[in-house]
């Protein structure tokens, strides 16, 4: 048996357990009955560093509701940095 997550556009995310290879795209919601997609997770969230985490479900987000960029242009100019003091000491050409 595995376990294959579906999203219902008005109740959220469910899990079923199915025979591998036989999960269909789409399923009835258990709560409201509506149509709920499958969504592909990758497996082991458990021992995935929050950081990646974190970032997967940005990813997931983004595909419904992306990020709107408010700012365009070019990025802002870096502060020079001072030349480490140790270079002071060579010889200059």
């Amino acid at each position: 048996m595995a376990v294959y997550e579906y999203s219902c556009a008005c109740c959220g995310r469910f899990e079923e357990r199915l025979a591998m290879g036989s999960a269909p795209g789409t399923r009835d919601c258990p709560t409201c009955g509506g149509d709920a997609k499958r969504v592909y997770s990758p497996p082991g969230l458990a021992f995935t560093p929050a950081s990646v985490v974190a970032s997967r479900e940005r990813e997931e987000r983004s595909r419904e509701a992306p990020e709107v960029v408010v700012r365009g242009g070019a990025p802002a100019p870096r502060a020079s940095q001072p030349p480490h003091p140790a270079l002071a000491h060579l010889p200059r050409p």
